[in-house]
């Protein structure tokens, strides 16, 4: 019935209606007026069948029936009144003081007090009160009492009244009066009420809006399944570790190995799990589940954990406390390495030596500059060099640094072969470039089988020429399985002469320079790949 009122203003070609109580107070004052017009009907109904042998009309029948017809008349008048939305409170007003001369015209065409009909503005009251959320409440009720008590002075003078009725006209006023102050003091509760809810739904609006925010920015990813594995909501770090998400998607659509672990956890209240990192995006991410509410049958949210950022803090947490430790070892042993390498020195250049004390000091002198660049490497690990990065051709780079690092390492130039499908410009710290490119080489030139191009450099430019890939490719045995998740581990190697810090060290340059390094998995040999920033997006 609420929605009537709407399709009546459009019938009748009323005009929309201006800024004024919420619609709740009109479809109240709908639903009021509609109380009104079955009361009337009813009484004009009850005339029309028992005439006047009922105390309704006994006084004067006629006037009893025009009025209830009036009253009739006046209910459906209030409906169009109700439509156009014209002054609530006048509206209400005038509907009260209506209904107070209306019955109690009736009461005296029906015999005055003793016709009950008195009763009727009790409900009259207590809606109005109701209605107008407390206002001019006892003003209503006040009207009433009067209204009835003249009503029955006039049977008294007139019509032959019982003064001793008056005793029942007061207790009928103080009943009109209790009545308005009920309504009244319920229309403060629901004042209130509704006050209260109004607040808490900007309060919720808002803590739904923050818990939005906090959702999107986490760096775990989130999603919200129902009972039946229906995704319901997601953050965006969700799509970027599972991919892209339709809305309304099944789990086990998206992530079948992620569902098949959600419905073990929704059937089994027992199972608990560790880290998923053998199910779900290969060793990347681990998932937890939490219930919503108290029981796991409503669904779950499924926090989704980015293992590498896991590890880069278990890594990053263990370089601090070593990084302490090797300082100070490394400042330790710096000074008596220095005095062994400048007494070997001296020693080598006396002219007398028999072969094998030559040959003892150059052991010596051979692993004072092992320890000595194993120290230098400590440091560098421990200082974390800052880049000062400059825009350079990189094919011009490569080229005098193959010539360099051929003649250095005394190979033949043949062994590198370059490849440039582009000359791009790089920007790069040059000395940086220079220590990871002589430690990437180096290891290739360790483990290749030294023909001609068995080192590779491949240049090429991707993303509309802003990231520029360099490829550094040997064609020897590669790397076991088993050991390329530990290749960027600080002090791994597999070489006995090796510190194991070069390749941590080579990714840390290139993350000072906004760069990349990873390993990439090939069929045959090993290629380590550089992601870089060109000129063009700067």
């Amino acid at each position: 019935m609420a929605s009537i009122l709407p399709p009546l203003r459009l019938a009748l070609n009323l005009p929309a209606p201006p800024n004024g109580p919420p619609d709740s107070y009109w479809r109240s004052l709908y639903f009021f007026n509609g109380y009104r017009f079955i009361v009337a009907l009813l009484l004009l109904a009850v005339t029309a069948v028992f005439g006047n042998t009922l105390s309704f009309g006994s006084l004067d029948f006629e006037l009893f029936v025009y009025v209830s017809a009036g009253y009739v008349m006046f209910s459906v008048l209030c409906f169009l009144a109700i439509a156009w939305r014209w002054h609530f409170h006048l509206q209400l007003s005038l509907q009260v003081g209506a209904d107070i001369v209306f019955i109690v015209v009736l009461m005296f065409a029906s015999g005055g007090i003793s016709s009950g009909l008195g009763l009727l503005l009790l409900s009259g009251l207590a809606a109005a009160g109701l209605i107008s959320r407390g206002r001019w409440t006892l003003f209503y009720a006040a009207l009433a009492s009067i209204a009835v008590l003249l009503e029955h002075t006039v049977q008294v003078l007139f019509h032959f009244g019982v003064t001793t009725q008056y005793v029942q006209a007061g207790l009928l006023s103080i009943g009109y009066f209790t009545t308005a102050w009920v309504a009244h003091t319920l229309a403060k509760y629901l004042v209130a009420t509704e006050q209260l809810a109004a607040q808490r739904e900007i309060d919720l609006a808002s803590m739904a809006e923050v818990s939005q925010h906090v959702i999107q920015d986490m760096q775990d990813g989130v999603l919200v399944v129902d009972e039946h594995g229906v995704i319901r909501q997601h953050n965006a770090r969700a799509e970027e570790m599972l991919g892209p998400l339709r809305r309304e998607l099944n789990l086990k659509g998206y992530a079948p190995a992620l569902a098949q672990r959600f419905e073990e956890w929704h059937k089994n209240p027992a199972t608990g799990f560790g880290p998923m990192s053998t199910v779900v995006l290969n060793n990347k991410v681990s998932a937890r589940f939490v219930p919503v509410g108290r029981s796991r049958k409503v669904g779950a949210v499924i926090f989704l954990e980015d293992l590498s950022r896991v590890q880069a803090q278990a890594r990053q947490m263990k370089l601090v406390a070593l990084g302490r430790l090797t300082a100070n070892i490394a400042h330790e042993i710096r000074n008596p390495l220095s005095a062994i390498s400048h007494a070997t020195e001296l020693l080598q250049e006396e002219p007398v030596l028999n072969d094998t004390v030559a040959r003892l000091l150059t052991i010596i002198h051979d692993n004072a500059r092992r320890l000595d660049r194993m120290v230098n490497d400590v440091l560098k690990l421990n200082r974390g060099e800052r880049a000062h990065r400059e825009v350079f051709k990189l094919g011009v780079y490569l080229r005098t640094f193959a010539e360099q690092f051929c003649q250095i390492e005394k190979v033949a130039q043949t062994i590198i072969g370059l490849e440039l499908s582009a000359d791009p410009e790089v920007s790069f710290d040059h000395s940086h470039l220079d220590q990871v490119m002589w430690n990437l080489c180096r290891n290739a030139l360790r483990h290749c089988r030294r023909e001609d191009a068995s080192i590779r450099i491949a240049v090429s430019v991707i993303s509309n020429g802003n990231i520029v890939k360099l490829d550094v490719v040997d064609d020897g045995l590669g790397v076991p399985p088993a050991l390329r998740n530990q290749l960027f581990e600080p002090f791994f190697t597999t070489v006995s002469s090796g510190t194991g810090l070069g390749l941590y060290i080579a990714r840390g340059v290139c993350e000072a320079n906004d760069a990349t390094l990873d390993y990439v998995e090939t069929r045959t040999g090993t290629q380590f790949t550089i992601l870089c920033r060109g000129a063009g997006s700067l």
